[in-house]
């Protein structure tokens, strides 16, 4: 077993000169500069303007998607995408344990209340036969809709995450949701150039969601994306994140509660530079994440490798060590000589807001938690 020293030496010298290595780091090397300067001689640097339309237009394309929505942020993403997908107060949304705050967040945003399920150990995403079993041992389906037999309420969504840009096992949650008329809305938002049997996370639900926050792969400074195959969701997501304000030359109508969550124009214009370099920064991440790779079977130590089937971004590398005090002598270690490492964020039933929400046994989860820690994954290396 490599000792914690020898692991953050290898680290330094993937980062050459650097004093400080961070978790990730963003990389402005296009046109970034030049489409800032377009956007701001437009003054056109609010929701409306061209790099906004291009922006969604080049999402399309990449991720094979019919239509793209750019929004404020990927919670403001994720917020609409369960709107869309029909979830109401009252209603209870299946996601996992093992996620970003914001997952849950988003959930509770429309009033609904979420319900945290296991991972698999492999892929880090929701566990297909952890749901399975839930919704046989909990669900009570009437007239094709799922209902909880424990607290009585309608089980209206799922939303499986890509955890660190690796494809969770969508198409058999799918077909399980399918089952119970359980509508699928995927939390992609740390997966953007992440495919899973050749084809684009995000775009297997009935509705995805993509994160540009400041460590993402590509960056807007902040800001997300609606992806659906749906022209009428499509057009509705737009409305939304517009105020649902009606199109008119000068009146101010608005047909329902709306949002202010269209992404302005100056954000869509670094993202338009930065999806340009997106293929290079997927080289490069790949490039990475093999040299780790290498290095950890050499050392004994397990790196999480992308699952079958994917082909994965490495958006944040991740390493498993023995034990939970294995895991903290190595944070400090780390983080004491400049290499940020962090571990993997704290379950969400276990935070103040969800301690009351249901869950399932959690094996896997609480086994990574103790065990798992990201380390420096910036495509500068």
């Amino acid at each position: 077993m490599s000792s914690h020293q020898h692991i953050v030496d290898f680290i330094k010298t993937r980062f050459p000169g650097k004093d400080f290595i961070p978790l990730h780091e963003p990389m402005f090397h296009g046109k970034e500069k030049k489409y800032l300067v377009d956007c701001i001689d437009s003054t056109f640097v609010s929701s409306v303007g061209k790099f906004v339309d291009q922006f969604e237009e080049q999402m399309t394309h990449f991720t094979g998607a019919k239509y793209a929505v750019a929004t404020v942020n990927g919670t403001a993403a994720l917020h609409i995408a369960l709107l869309l997908a029909g979830v109401e107060s009252n209603h209870e949304v299946i996601t996992q344990a093992l996620t970003f705050v914001a997952t849950g967040n988003a959930i509770s945003y429309t009033g609904a209340k979420p319900i945290f399920l296991d991972v698999d150990k492999n892929t880090l995403g929701m566990c297909p036969k952890g749901l399975k079993g839930f919704l046989e041992n909990n669900a009570d389906l009437q007239n094709n809709k799922c209902y909880n037999k424990t607290t009585g309420k309608r089980i209206s969504a799922c939303v499986p995450m890509h955890t660190f840009g690796h494809a969770c096992m969508i198409e058999e949650i799918l077909d399980i949701c399918n089952q119970y008329g359980i509508t699928v809305v995927e939390d992609a938002a740390e997966s953007l150039g992440t495919f899973y049997n050749d084809r684009h996370t995000g775009t297997f639900g009935q509705i995805g969601t993509f994160s540009f926050n400041g460590n993402k792969t590509i960056t807007t400074g902040g800001g997300g994306m609606i992806v659906t195959n749906n022209d009428e969701l499509a057009k509705l997501a737009k409305h939304l994140t517009t105020t649902a304000k009606v199109p008119h030359k000068w009146d101010y109508v608005h047909d329902r509660v709306g949002f202010n969550y269209r992404l302005p124009n100056i954000n869509a214009a670094l993202g338009c530079a930065q999806l340009e370099k997106l293929p290079l920064l997927l080289k490069k991440k790949r490039a990475l994440a093999k040299a780790y790779s290498i290095f950890f079977e050499e050392t004994g130590v397990e790196f999480l490798k992308e699952p079958k089937h994917s082909r994965s971004n490495y958006w944040l590398n991740a390493i498993l060590l023995e034990n939970k005090n294995d895991r903290d002598r190595f944070l400090e270690l780390s983080n004491a000589n400049g290499v940020m490492t962090r571990p993997v964020w704290r379950l969400m039933h276990l935070l103040p807001m969800y301690q009351d929400c249901q869950t399932d046994c959690l094996e896997n989860s609480l086994f990574l938690t103790d065990r798992l820690v990201n380390i420096p994954s910036s495509a500068s290396a």
